[in-house]
């Protein structure tokens, strides 16, 4: 399957000046990864990981301080292609929405409170689609019904609407047009867990329909059991494991990803789960060798002088870890098994 994103030895850092004194926040730091046609790649991390500024990179959203210091991310659209941290304004005119569309974070990120639904979806839709009048609302309409979205929605103001609801209208917004590749920002936080549900199911299914790649971001490993047919774990800025979601979940090589996996609660398991010890470094500061390797119960004085190369450690499985080999599964019970339980 050929790739629509290929992202080589990426570093973005928060470059700050402030009273004379300089900063640089390595909040991605040398990350290769490629994103499949038609495929969902999961994103995790806990907080702090960079898995924002990353996504950000994707997008196209760079504003200072963050900076693009080295590498590339290039996305093929037809042949097209088209890095976002070197592309011109017009360029990235021209892909965003039609090609390229964001599920922000929290409806209210996307949706003005001050103005009628519809008039997002003028805002959003009406030059990349080319449409207007009644050929353009049709295609409105027709899409939010896929959605399972009333067309009265579209006079309505952001608050009246529930937050499923308003959460349903921005992945709206971010696939009327049928783009090539959607970015989501962690888009079922907010949620409860039965809205949740939906909320994944509905954006499996458009993302089945309209045959685009996706890139979901959330720390929720659950939800990434459920919805990802990848998963890459970032930690520190690092990408330090990337596999297929079942393989991942059945045999972790990174002792972090196995910490991950192991906190997941099961049913009927009443047993404490003890905390990851530490906190996550600060990145202005990063330690040398293996980030991780202040909170590994595997270090050894190598990880804490030599930074593991990301390898491959089986088919379509690679890891950042000097003892990728002696990482155990953690899991004492199954996992969710595939998609079919959230649709």
């Amino acid at each position: 399957m050929a790739d629509i994103l290929t992202v080589q030895g990426l570093k973005a850092y928060y470059l700050m000046n402030y009273y004379g004194i300089s900063r640089e926040v390595r909040a991605v730091d040398d990350i290769t990864m490629t994103v499949k046609h038609n495929e969902i790649y999961g994103i995790a991390g806990e907080s702090s990981s960079g898995k924002t500024s990353f996504i950000k990179v994707l997008a196209a959203a760079i504003r200072p301080p963050l900076e693009v210091v080295a590498g590339s991310a290039v996305y093929d659209f037809g042949g097209q292609q088209v890095d976002p941290t070197t592309a011109s304004p017009d360029v990235l005119k021209q892909i965003r929405w039609k090609h390229l569309s964001y599920i922000m974070q929290g409806s209210m990120s996307v949706l003005n409170p001050v103005r009628r639904i519809e008039k997002s979806f003028v805002d959003f839709a009406m030059e990349p689609l080319g449409l207007s009048g009644k050929a353009f609302w049709n295609r409105v309409r027709d899409h939010l019904a896929h959605l399972k979205l009333s067309p009265n929605v579209l006079r309505a103001y952001p608050h009246e609407l529930s937050g499923g609801m308003r959460q349903r209208v921005t992945i709206g917004l971010a696939t009327v047009c049928h783009p090539e590749f959607i970015i989501a920002d962690e888009p079922t936080t907010a949620l409860d867990v039965v809205v949740q549900k939906d909320v994944l199911a509905l954006l499996r299914n458009i993302q089945q329909e309209i045959k685009s790649s996706v890139v979901f971001v959330t720390h929720d490993m659950a939800v990434h059991a459920n919805i990802a047919d990848r998963v890459g774990i970032i930690y520190a800025g690092r990408l330090v494991e990337e596999a297929r979601t079942r393989d991942l979940f059945m045999s972790p090589r990174h002792p972090y990803t196995g910490h991950l996996v192991a906190s997941l609660p099961r049913i009927g398991d009443t047993r404490q789960r003890p905390a990851l010890e530490g906190r996550p470094p600060n990145l202005a500061e990063p330690p040398p060798g293996c980030r991780f390797h202040p909170r590994c119960p595997l270090a050894i004085d190598r990880c804490r002088s030599e930074v593991p190369p990301l390898v491959t450690v089986a088919e379509e499985h690679r890891a950042a870890c000097w003892r990728s080999d002696e990482v155990r599964p953690v899991l004492d019970a199954d996992l969710p098994r595939n998609r079919a339980e959230v649709s």
